[in-house]
C-alpha cells in the first residue's frame, strides 16, 4: 500500500455526469488520498452544455478532453474516458485512480485497474449504481462533501447535507450496527479494543460507500460515540506527541471474563 503522502492519483472526471460545483471539494477529498498528477474533465466543449464546467477548468487546472457527440444518444466521452485510462494505466507512472461518474458504465473500468493492483477511488451521486460503487476500492458520495453540520445546501450545490439521525435511529439501523460490530470485534484485542483505523479500514473493505458523513458525522469516532452502544478509549504514544483511539463493544458479553 502506497503512503497517501506519496500516492500519485488520476482524476478523471465524466463532465457528463458530474456537477461543475462540487470541484474545489472534490479535489480536496482527492488530496486525502494523495496527490492529484493527473487532472482530466471529458465532454463535448463546443456545445452549452458544459458551459458551467469552464471557470472551474481554469481554476482547478484541469485539462478539457474535448471528445465530439459523434451519433445522438450514443455517449462517446465514456469511450474516451476508457481509453485515455488503460493509456495511463500501461504507462505505469501512477498508484491510482479517482473516477468521477455516477454511470455504471465505468465498472469494468474501475475492476480493471484494481487488477492491476492499482487503487480506485470513485465519487459519484447517490443514484450510482450499486455495481459500480462495489466495483472501486472506496467510494465517495459527492453529497456528503458538503459540511454535515450545515442546516442548508452550501451555495451552488444541489443537494444539502444529511441530517443527523438521534441515537435511537441509529440503534435501530441494522445496516449500520451490524458492520460496525463485526469490524470492532474482528479487530479487537483480548481485552475487546480496537484500534479506530483498523475499524475504519474493515468497514471499507466490507462497502466501499462507508462514511460517517452519510450520517451526518465528519468523524467515525463522533458516529461510534453516538450509537450510544460503543467506547472509546484515547491513549498517547509514550513520547505524548500522538494518539491513538480505541473502540469497544459495551455490550457485557463481548468483553472477556475478569480472572479473580
Amino acid at each position: 500500500m502506497v503512503s497517501t503522502d506519496t500516492a500519485k492519483l488520476a482524476v478523471l472526471i465524466d463532465a457528463d455526469n458530474a456537477q461543475p460545483s462540487i470541484t474545489a471539494e472534490l479535489l480536496a477529498e482527492v488530496a486525502k488520498f494523495g496527490t492529484a498528477h493527473v487532472k482530466r474533465a471529458y465532454g463535448d466543449w463546443t456545445g452549452t452544455q458544459l458551459k458551467g464546467w469552464k471557470e472551474q477548468l481554469l481554476a482547478q487546472s484541469i485539462q478539457p478532453m474535448q471528445q465530439f457527440a459523434y451519433t445522438t444518444g450514443k455517449n462517446a466521452t465514456d469511450a474516451a474516458m476508457v481509453i485515455d485510462a488503460m493509456d495511463l494505466l500501461y504507462s505505469g507512472n501512477l498508484d491510482g485512480f479517482c473516477l468521477v461518474s455516477s454511470d455504471s458504465d465505468f465498472t469494468r473500468l474501475a475492476g480493471r485497474i484494481r487488477e492491476s493492483g492499482l487503487t480506485v477511488y470513485g465519487f459519484g451521486e447517490r443514484k450510482t449504481p450499486r455495481p459500480f460503487v462495489a466495483a472501486c476500492d472506496k467510494f465517495i458520495y459527492i453529497e456528503n462533501l458538503s459540511l454535515p453540520d450545515s442546516a442548508a445546501a452550501p451555495p451552488g450545490t444541489a443537494t444539502a447535507p444529511p441530517q443527523r439521525p438521534s441515537a435511537a435511529q441509529l440503534k435501530a439501523d441494522a445496516g449500520l450496527i451490524n458492520p460496525l460490530r463485526r469490524a470492532v470485534e474482528a479487530g479487537s484485542d483480548d481485552d475487546g479494543w480496537a484500534p479506530l483505523s483498523g475499524v475504519g479500514n474493515l468497514l471499507t473493505q466490507q462497502s466501499p460507500d462507508f462514511d460517517s458523513r452519510s450520517y451526518g458525522y465528519t468523524k467515525l469516532s463522533d458516529l461510534m460515540v453516538a450509537t450510544t452502544i460503543f467506547e472509546l478509549d484515547r491513549r498517547s504514544s509514550s513520547d505524548g506527541k500522538h494518539q491513538t483511539v480505541y473502540v469497544r463493544d459495551k455490550r457485557p458479553g463481548k468483553r472477556p471474563p475478569r480472572v479473580p
